[in-house]
């Protein structure tokens, strides 16, 4: 029997220890201060205990400094199985904070006290990112139960701060530490598709941006002595579906596989029926394909802006809300590509797809570095929502596909 056989049969074992695992983490909030929390530093040091107690590994906390929690620093943990071959590892992060859990009214249990129920295990931040956690856990349980020792490294990071832009979490340990090596197969078990076919390796950047349109306000009756600004909002609406087309760049690798410009929200306007409103805001949620500059996308959109202006006699501004460039994407061949797609293979019985989003994610930060990481992981992504769940079958299996992509089928 091969070691990942081995692994995998004591994996199959471990429902009880599993549903433990979640119980004892999701019990303790750990919840970022600008949330009301007090930080992850009592969970990350669970985590610290249930490694140790395994022995055979190489711990290091890296404490990022943060006056606003009791502990006053956020605890970023880095635990090291030593594999056979030291100069590599497959890294697996996880994040230890979670995000509050909304409304009770909406919950049917306690948040933090987990809630087991036809296969499901509920609680906030069992899926988010609890399901990494004990995936990550049990494998190591496993390996050392099993006296396995790797090919290489399993170096398991976890990380604080992933809910609230990683200040003190990866962004720290990239500044202040080496968490990762050139060859390291990095995988981010914080997001994925219910059969587990998504292997997430690209991003697109993100921009959003408020436009606010200025003319003069006056009465319905007298529209000639204003400016209406709605009229000369709509108008700009409709020219900027010009950068559908300007910006064209399609990708199948992305889902939609092409650059998207959507106006959404509204900034309240008049309130009566007749008035000329003098102003007018709205927003506008970009998500475009990586390689395009953004500044040559807002610099389209002030353009188009400055000619409805002109046939208007308006004044538009359009401000940056937020911006976040794209990261370069992960290769669809690199190896941790091609292992994970190996493993969900062996694992689920799927076909494994690198797939690119519009959304972001931590794993930006670590490509922005030059190294290839891989978001996965087999969930539903209730994340967020109240009775977040995450399915016991899935922590498990989500254990095997690592262990297959660090011992490989034997």
């Amino acid at each position: 029997m091969s070691d990942y056989e081995r692994v995998a049969r004591r994996l199959e074992g471990y429902g009880e220890v599993a549903t433990e695992l979640a119980r004892s983490l999701i019990a303790i909030p750990a919840l970022d201060p600008a949330s009301g929390g007090d930080g992850e530093a009592k969970k990350a040091e669970l985590v610290r205990e249930l490694c140790t107690a395994l022995g055979g590994v190489e711990l290091e906390e890296h404490r990022a400094p943060d006056p606003r929690v009791s502990a006053g620093h956020r605890p970023n943990l880095i635990v090291r199985l030593p594999g056979r071959d030291r100069s590599r590892a497959l890294v697996i992060m996880s994040h230890l904070d979670v995000v509050p859990a909304g409304d009770l009214k909406h919950w049917s249990s306690d948040p933090f006290t987990l809630r087991v129920e036809g296969g499901k295990l509920y609680g906030r931040g069992v899926e988010d990112n609890g399901q990494g956690l004990v995936s990550s856990l049990c494998l190591l349980r496993a390996l050392r139960e099993e006296q396995v020792v790797p090919p290489c490294d399993l170096a398991l990071l976890f990380v604080a701060d992933e809910e609230t832009g990683n200040q003190h979490g990866i962004g720290y340990l990239l500044e202040h530490a080496a968490p990762f090596r050139p060859r390291d197969l990095i995988v981010v078990p914080d997001g994925g598709e219910p059969d587990g076919s998504m292997i997430e390796v690209a991003e697109k950047s993100i921009l959003w941006v408020k436009v606010t349109v200025v003319g003069k306000q006056t009465h319905g009756s007298t529209p000639d002595r204003g400016v209406n600004a709605h009229a000369a909002a709509a108008q700009l609406i409709v020219a900027l579906e010009e950068l559908r087309a300007r910006f064209d760049r399609s990708d199948p690798v992305f889902d939609p596989p092409v650059s998207t410009f959507e106006p959404t929200k509204l900034e309240r306007g008049v309130e009566n029926v007749n008035t000329i409103p003098g102003e007018h805001a709205f927003y506008l949620d970009c998500r475009v394909m990586p390689g395009y500059d953004l500044d040559e996308v807002l610099a389209f959109m002030r353009g188009k802006a400055a000619a409805v202006d002109a046939a208007r006699g308006t004044r538009s501004e359009i401000s940056v809300v937020q911006r976040q460039d794209a990261a370069p994407p992960t290769p669809v061949d690199a190896e941790v590509v091609l292992a994970l797609r190996r493993a969900v293979k062996a694992v689920y019985g799927v076909e494994g797809k690198a797939m690119g989003i519009g959304g972001g994610t931590v794993a930006a930060q670590i490509r922005r570095k030059g190294f290839a990481a891989a978001v996965w992981a087999r969930m539903d992504e209730t994340m967020h929502g109240p009775n977040e769940y995450a399915i016991l079958a899935n922590l498990l299996g989500d254990a095997k596909v690592f262990a297959h992509v660090l011992l490989g089928p034997g």
